[in-house]
């Protein structure tokens, strides 16, 4: 059975009434059964699309401490040691993914810990391989710590499509490893900075699923 995220419910609901009311529209004005089948074929690709973005599929997995899921699904774009200057203010591997549009958009913690940091940062809607886009985009900073990992910071970041970052972590707050952290609606990218000591097991153009496959470990 096919699940959808939460918040992919009022969207949802707003494409089938509009769907409706188009169809309805164009069948009772325009007398042709052709444009009937293209206007019809047309909502029904639309309304997939939409489905499709807001599906929320079962994922099966053990917890792992020495592991660190991917958040997302999409494709590793970014391998590489960096500055992380919001949180450390000193040098980590960066992770990033880059979900498009017909990925699934769930985020999900890549670890279990205490949630240390959470800050919600408006900005600009650069495309999301943008190499700005990870300090100037609307974007989230979470950081959650455990013993095994120490501290792990991961941030959501809008893209050019991208209009909303819902984040539900909270400092303070008990992180469940591949729980949901948050939403990113319509396409976006999500970055992880690990300690440099870190073993990396993905490699770029990989493909990952959130919750599912691991990307690093100790």
């Amino acid at each position: 059975m096919i699940r959808f995220h939460k918040e992919g419910s009022v969207i949802i609901l707003r494409t089938l009434l509009i769907i409706a009311a188009i169809n309805g529209t164009v069948i009772s004005l325009i007398d042709s059964t052709l444009a009937h089948y293209i206007i019809g074929g047309i909502s029904l690709i639309f309304l997939f699309l939409i489905l499709q973005f807001f599906r929320n599929p079962k994922r099966n997995f053990e917890n792992n401490e020495n592991q660190l899921f991917s958040p997302v699904d999409g494709k590793v774009v970014v391998i590489e040691e960096v500055e992380e200057t919001e949180y450390f203010k000193d040098k980590r591997i960066q992770i990033s993914i880059f979900m498009s549009p017909i990925n699934v958009h769930v985020t999900r913690y890549p670890l279990g810990g205490l949630v240390k940091f959470a800050k919600y940062h408006p900005g600009k809607f650069l495309v999301a391989w943008h190499p700005k886009s990870s300090t100037e985009n609307e974007r989230t900073t979470v950081v959650v710590e455990n013993d095994t990992w120490g501290p792990v910071l991961f941030r959501q970041i809008a893209g050019a499509v991208a209009r909303r970052i819902v984040l539900y972590a909270k400092e303070g707050q008990t992180a469940k490893q591949s729980d949901d952290f948050g939403f990113i609606k319509f396409g976006s990218r999500v970055d992880v900075f690990v300690p440099l000591d870190t073993k990396i097991n993905v490699s770029l153009d990989q493909v990952v699923k959130g919750g599912m496959d691991v990307i690093a470990e100790r």
